[in-house]
């Protein structure tokens, strides 16, 4: 029966009484709309991406931490161009400070190397003249004073970047000596003391050290929040930019629709009447979407109720055209799926037409992108 409804309602003759020109030139607007909102879907795909990672990457932060970043956000954003120079003068200043606290370790380097048990250790250890040959099967990383100095004193970018680096090769100097030498030795020993008397200055220094880490974090998390807020300024622009491209998009389509439909014939009755019949024979989803078509231009129209009271001869011309393609559409597809036990007939159709299934689908995707067109017809253009 459904096969035989969707028959009824003969589309052959319904398309605009135009010539072959008009209709490629129909073709090629409609060729050239579906690539613009491509484009325009996957830049909206972009975005969507950006603020999505941007959730994702968002940090659970404190009540008051949540209200500073707000506050920041209604200051102006810099650009990136800003945001690069701004971050090139913190390093800057950052290397400074760290080179200072650098200055300040090496009085204490001084005062341990200038100890009267400092000797053993200011140079690297003589592996082979001193017959040493377990050394490096139990030393992993030797380390010596003078090789710390030349670090220190590196300017081809090779040398120490923060000064934790060098107290943990001082440590490692002493804790070598302790490792490879007994506790009894005079060398473990003198190992020792230096380390306690080292530890005991390095513990002068390291409030300034928390300090500028400290420093160093506030200063990069301020930068990124900043980065982040640029980005999302300039996304936000890209947003609205998308959504006024994609409103005249949407005002394109309605012309060039409205332009075919006034080229073609009036609905008769007995059409209409064959749609009547045809929209009762419709799958509740397909039904669904068929009375979405309707609401398009009629605002009123309760497309959602349980119980819709649907009256073909008020509608318009445009709906009636939408809906007699819709339902053939979907009344032709549910009754080859109904029918799919005659393969040998389906491989004929196939053999005789390959065009044909592809033809159906997008036709049906065409149904489908009229109905989603719905709720989007009423957006107005951001500002």
């Amino acid at each position: 029966m459904e096969c035989a409804d969707a028959s009824n309602l003969d589309l052959e003759n319904v398309g605009p009484r135009v010539n072959g020109g008009e209709v490629d030139g129909f073709r090629c607007s409609v060729d050239e709309l579906l690539m613009k909102i491509d484009k325009l879907e996957q830049r909206v795909n972009e975005v969507e991406k950006f603020y999505l990672n941007t959730s994702i990457k968002q940090p659970n932060t404190s009540k008051n931490a949540s209200s500073g970043k707000h506050k920041d956000k209604d200051k102006h954003v810099p650009g990136f161009k800003k945001l690069q120079q701004e971050a090139s003068r913190r390093e800057a200043a950052a290397a400074k400070r760290m080179q200072e606290l650098m200055r300040q370790f090496g009085t204490i380097l001084r005062q341990i190397t200038q100890h009267k048990w400092a000797w053993p250790f200011m140079q690297p250890v003589d592996v082979a003249g001193l017959g040493l040959h377990d050394y490096y099967e139990i030393i992993d990383r030797p380390m010596d004073f003078s090789t710390i100095k030349n670090q220190m004193e590196a300017m081809d970018g090779t040398g120490y970047k923060h000064v934790r680096e060098i107290s943990a090769d001082v440590r490692l100097v002493f804790k070598n000596a302790m490792k490879y030498n007994d506790d009894k030795s005079d060398v473990h020993l003198m190992a020792k003391t230096l380390l306690e008397k080292f530890e005991e200055k390095w513990l002068q220094l390291l409030p300034k050290v928390n300090e500028e880490e400290k420093r160093r974090e506030e200063e990069e998390a301020e930068a990124q929040l900043n980065m982040q807020l640029a980005q999302e300024s300039a996304h936000a622009k890209l947003v609205r930019d998308l959504c006024n491209e994609l409103y005249e998009v949407d005002t394109h389509v309605e012309e060039l629709r409205e332009m075919v439909v006034r080229r073609c014939r009036k609905t008769s009755i007995e059409e209409k009447r064959n749609l009547g019949i045809a929209l009762t024979k419709l799958s509740p989803d397909d039904l669904s979407k068929a009375l979405e078509i309707v609401a398009q231009n009629n605002p009123l129209f309760p497309a959602s109720a349980e119980e819709v009271e649907l009256d073909i001869d008020t509608q318009s011309e445009l709906t009636l055209w939408r809906l007699k393609f819709f339902t053939k559409d979907a009344l032709e597809v549910h009754g080859k799926s109904s029918s799919k036990g005659d393969n040998s007939n389906s491989a004929n159709a196939a053999a005789t037409n390959p065009n044909i299934s592809a033809a159906s689908r997008r036709k049906r995707e065409i149904c489908d992108a009229l109905v989603k067109n719905a709720k989007k017809r009423n957006k107005k253009p951001s500002k």
